[in-house]
């Protein structure tokens, strides 16, 4: 996986879904990962302002949408700004900083690379002063 190529697509292609009689399965992520969550947002709220050393995740969107701001860290680039919505996965990879906005209550299935428990997951988080209702778009 080219983590840097899939952070500057953000949103990734999802793969065809198996289907017959019963229904559909869609998958999401086929690479070996450590965490699997469910994370509601609440309209009007961030989440994120933050990078990650080596985890990765993606989001699928289940329902909601969510601006997304990420530039790769340290770089000085433009922040680039992304819709993010119902039936959309999105990748972020490491040394990537990230921040969503939620414009309407969202529910997001998590999968990372990393395991979820705090102590993990700080040690890994490098929060920044990245984006904020001031510097919105």
């Amino acid at each position: 996986m080219n983590f840097k190529e899939l952070s500057k697509k953000a949103i990734i292609k999802l793969p065809d879904p198996f289907g017959d009689q019963r229904g559909a399965i869609q998958p999401l992520c086929d690479y070996q990962m450590k965490s699997a969550s469910i994370i509601k947002t609440k309209a009007n709220n961030w989440r994120a302002n933050h990078y990650h050393k080596e985890d990765w995740h993606y989001l699928y969107v289940v329902e909601g949408s969510f601006e997304y701001y990420f530039r790769e860290t340290n770089s000085g680039s433009k922040i680039k700004k992304i819709v993010v919505s119902k039936g959309e996965l999105l990748f972020t990879g490491p040394m990537i900083d990230h921040a969503m906005f939620y414009t309407e209550d969202t529910t997001l299935v998590c999968v990372s690379k990393n395991p979820r428990d705090q102590k993990t997951y700080e040690a890994d988080t490098v929060r920044i002063d990245f984006m904020n209702d001031k510097n919105r778009y």
